[in-house]
């Protein structure tokens, strides 16, 4: 279901950021097909402390695990095309990451609040809410750091 990602899964990465209601569901704006693609390229796969993974489903590529290091934590975010919202792939993508793939403790989520899905994926994933930011909820797994 996870894999490393290839540079053609970037355009079905682009596409899905392009579509409306997935960026008013995440509250957040899809960016230029050239930003889109430096960012992905620069600050996603090109930072040695990231974490990415292509989700795929029977051999299509679904959406996008990731992992990173911001303001002292470690967060984690996906992103599935909508086409494929409703079938418990982001759940199934997001226990084999951080079960498998991404193993340091904790890790932290944010959600807007009025993003449902998103929210049951992660407590599904053993997610717990630890604060609210204005309209984001924190959500945060717990655990010991693996690499302490």
């Amino acid at each position: 279901m996870l894999r490393a990602v290839l540079d053609e899964d970037l355009e079905v990465f682009f596409q899905q950021q392009c579509d409306a209601e997935a960026c008013r569901l995440a509250a957040f704006p899809a960016r230029s097909r050239r930003d889109f693609f430096v960012h992905w390229r620069t600050r996603v796969l090109g930072e040695p402390a990231n974490v990415a993974r292509t989700i795929l489903d029977a051999g299509v590529v679904v959406g996008n695990v990731v992992s990173w290091p911001q303001d002292a934590v470690r967060l984690v975010g996906y992103w599935l095309g909508r086409e494929f919202w409703g079938r418990g792939l982001a759940t199934a993508a997001v226990q084999e990451f951080v079960g498998g793939v991404e193993l340091r403790r904790p890790l932290h989520a944010l959600v807007i609040e009025h993003n449902a899905g998103s929210i049951r994926v992660l407590e599904k994933c053993g997610f717990v809410r630890v604060g609210r930011e204005g309209r984001e909820l924190q959500f945060a797994l717990g655990g010991r750091d693996r690499d302490c």
